[in-house]
């Protein structure tokens, strides 16, 4: 009986691969539901208290410089996008959990500007996942 042991380590790199892929898909599904919740209305801010736009008797409390930007549309907290970018060279696979946002005022929030004392996103967020991705990438293959 002849074994064909290439054939075999190959079969199971592709299933770990495979596996890794999953797991960077998750692992950005955890970075989103973090957005979520960082970017939540039950957080509780202490920043100035503004009247919501169009609108008579409505009103929130702003983020305070150094909190996570205060829920004002909505816009920022629902555009979070997730997703896993693999790429592969020659045997090498890599994966990238990530997130993404076309709301133009995100890295302004994040980094702050000339005006805007920083509001950051990016840190809490990876804060709150980071425990749950590790869970993910621990598991047994």
């Amino acid at each position: 009986m002849k074994i064909d042991l290439e054939g075999e380590v190959n079969k199971r790199i592709e299933e770990i691969s495979h596996q890794v892929k999953s797991r960077a898909t998750r692992a950005s599904n955890e970075l989103r539901v973090s957005a979520l919740n960082v970017l939540s209305n039950r957080r509780k801010r202490s920043g100035k208290e503004y009247r919501k736009p169009f609108t008579k008797n409505i009103t929130y409390t702003a983020s305070a410089p150094g909190e996570p930007p205060a829920l004002r549309t909505g816009n920022l907290r629902v555009s979070w996008r997730s997703m896993a970018v693999s790429e592969r060279m020659d045997k090498d696979l890599t994966v990238r959990p990530a997130i993404t946002t076309d709301v133009k005022y995100a890295p302004w929030l994040d980094e702050g500007t000339d005006t805007i004392v920083p509001r950051p996103i990016e840190k809490p967020i990876i804060e709150d996942a980071i425990p749950r991705i590790r869970k993910i990438f621990e598991e047994p293959y």
